[in-house]
């Protein structure tokens, strides 16, 4: 809308702000991912291969989570960057045609279309189980496999599917290709949560203390520095942490206020 000339009014994205991309979307998958599997499926994650496709910041917050439960993680990226920060994290960085046969958990993550296709399915081992936490229910194509003639679907129980292939093979489709964290558990916890909605309060206060004067044009912004590092201050008190001050000849060497932004707009975290 704003590139088309057609955005009627002010607008932030809290969604790339630093702490909602970099808590919400890491720390909350890192918790409710291996939550979802575990009350979908009571299967052991330890030993098992678990396939994660996409390593984007919720990629990366759930290939920490099944590490962390002992499985042996592979991704599969097309972005070169993120691709090696997988390998540096010590992950296997692989297309999904190279594992599609031996892994035992597949995780959509990347927000794009049609991920796992039908061609990837039909070759998956049998009790293989996939599950999307990254978009809508397009990464994988789930009304193509319901409705392709010759499957039997059972449902186990709620949000979990079990279908039998035509080679005989059963997968197991979590919260039928939409996110498997909301649907086969209760999403992120509240306390991550609360970053990103302090992001949206904020961007809303903002706005409305600036309009009308000139700051906010009809475009969309990023949400400021000093706000995104207001979000983080007011949570860690809650985790008794405590920030280290910087005395008036740091602040002139670094160019900085004592009280931020202590970072520049570009700054990757």
């Amino acid at each position: 809308m704003e590139k088309n000339k057609e955005l009627l009014f002010s607008a932030i994205n809290v969604n790339d702000a630093v702490t909602k991309s970099k808590y919400d979307n890491i720390y909350g998958c890192r918790h409710s991912l291996p939550d979802g599997i575990m009350r979908a499926t009571d299967f052991l994650i330890s030993g098992k291969i678990v396939v994660i496709c996409g390593y984007g910041d919720v990629g990366k917050g759930c290939a920490s989570s099944m590490k962390g439960l002992g499985a042996r993680v592979y991704v599969t990226e097309v972005d070169p960057i993120c691709a090696i920060q997988a390998v540096m994290e010590g992950f296997n960085v692989v297309t999904l045609e190279e594992i599609v046969e031996k892994g035992d958990f597949f995780i959509t993550c990347t927000g794009n279309i049609n991920i796992i296709k039908l061609e990837h399915i039909f070759k998956m081992k049998n009790n293989a189980v996939v599950g999307n936490i990254g978009h809508f229910d397009d990464e994988i194509q789930i009304n193509e496999l319901y409705n392709y003639e010759g499957i039997h679907i059972e449902n186990v129980k709620p949000q979990v599917d079990r279908v039998t292939l035509p080679n005989g093979n059963k997968i197991i489709v979590l919260a039928r290709g939409r996110l498997l964290n909301l649907g086969c558990a209760t999403g992120h916890p509240a306390f991550v949560m609360s970053f990103s909605f302090c992001n949206q309060l904020f961007a809303q206060l903002d706005l409305w203390k600036y309009k009308n004067t000139g700051k906010y044009e009809k475009n969309v912004y990023l949400l400021p520095k000093e706000l995104d590092e207001k979000v983080a201050f007011y949570h860690l008190k809650k985790l008794n942490a405590s920030l280290t001050r910087l005395d008036d000849n740091q602040c002139e060497f670094l160019g900085v206020s004592k009280d931020g932004p202590y970072k520049c707009s570009n700054y990757r975290y």
